[in-house]
């Protein structure tokens, strides 16, 4: 059996033509049916103590004094430092097709030194688009993401207690206006765009329709003409389509992460016949000064003597060892496993291959 090495992940990141059918609505992104970023800046309150300090952040000082404000209770000229608040950012996203009063799950960030949001309440906040408008209104419990407890020498954190959820935390106040039922030509982007998938997409629409309903403009663009189709609406065209099994024809990659050896290799990845010698060199130098002591009696001085050791080591590693062409996944990984290294080593000769050019892949390393 293939043996594999430990702590490096062969993925097959694309599968076989036969087993490679994905759906259409899982391929493009479908003109106007997008959703829409909000932001907004507001306050939880109810924390235990883990709230901000308000020397090290006056802007919750600022926003807990205008809140009070506008309810009617006057704190001009007061000083107050509770621990119990904290200015949070909330993010959310508003789907396509929202309806007013239709519910959404915002995300809470503390911009403070609050050391923990759990069981905080987040005040009414409202929801800013990019072009300024409210959008939607968020208020609710916040569901923390972790935990911290601390004692007085020692603390210990779990998890991100300082960022939490809402679900369903925020209430739409504004829809998004988008006339989509007027739409005549409906543009459909590919999100990974290649030449031939595009090809495939036109050819199923138009063989679905049993004629030209749809075109291929470049690699990341497939327009679908709604009046061709037929169809009583644009969302009746998009309905039929959206299911189709495609098969997407994907670039050739190797993914490399540095940080945790992780190696993810595409089924189309393709290695020419080449030898690999690999091998380690270690230096080492130690210092070990030693102390020299005058004789009893004397006037000598106590004086630090340095002693330093120098070794260098060579390791045998594997040698010359050569690695077969693959014309498939599985002897690309036999090929590359054959040379018995460390996850880490084997970035190091798969980077070394591709500057070869014996790598028929794009090698990307993050």
């Amino acid at each position: 059996m293939m043996r594999i090495l430990i702590g490096v992940i062969f993925i097959l990141a694309q599968a076989t033509m036969a087993s490679a059918n994905v759906r259409l609505k899982d391929l493009v992104e479908f003109d106007g049916v997008r959703g829409n970023d909000l932001l907004g800046y507001g306050l939880v309150v109810g924390l235990n103590g883990t709230g901000d300090g308000m020397r090290n952040a006056p802007f919750t000082e600022d926003i807990m004094a205008n809140i009070l404000e506008r309810l009617g209770v006057n704190v001009t000229g007061e000083q107050f430092r509770p621990q119990n608040v904290a200015a949070v950012i909330v993010t959310a996203s508003l789907p396509p097709f929202s309806r007013t009063g239709g519910r959404i799950d915002v995300t809470v960030s503390a911009i403070g030194d609050a050391s923990s949001l759990l069981g905080g309440t987040l005040v009414m906040t409202p929801l800013n688009g990019a072009d300024g408008q409210i959008y939607a209104v968020a208020q609710g419990s916040i569901l923390a993401g972790g935990v911290s407890a601390e004692g007085e020498a020692a603390t210990v954190v779990q998890g991100v207690p300082t960022a939490g959820i809402i679900p369903l935390g925020a209430r739409v106040e504004r829809e998004v206006d988008f006339d989509f039922g007027g739409l005549s030509r409906i543009r459909l982007a590919l999100r990974y765009p290649d030449f031939t998938t595009a090809a495939r997409i036109e050819q199923a629409i138009n063989a679905d329709f049993g004629r030209e309903v749809a075109e291929m403009l470049d690699a990341g663009t497939v327009v679908l003409d709604v009046g061709a189709t037929r169809a009583r609406s644009p969302a009746h065209a998009l309905t039929r389509i959206e299911n189709l099994q495609i098969a997407p024809q994907l670039r050739a990659r190797v993914v490399v992460d540095q940080r945790s050896g992780t190696i993810v290799i595409g089924d189309t990845v393709r290695i020419s016949r080449v030898a690999v010698a690999q091998g380690g060199l270690t230096l080492r130098v130690e210092e070990e000064p030693m102390v020299v002591q005058p004789n009893p009696f004397t006037d000598g001085e106590t004086v630090v003597v340095p002693r330093t050791r120098v070794d260098i080591e060579e390791e045998d590693g594997t040698g010359l060892a050569q690695i077969n062409e693959g014309t498939s996944l599985a002897e690309v990984v036999a090929g590359l496993n054959a040379l018995g290294v460390a996850p880490r080593e084997m970035i190091d000769i798969l980077n070394s291959i591709n500057a070869a050019g014996a790598l028929h892949a794009e090698l990307i390393v993050r």
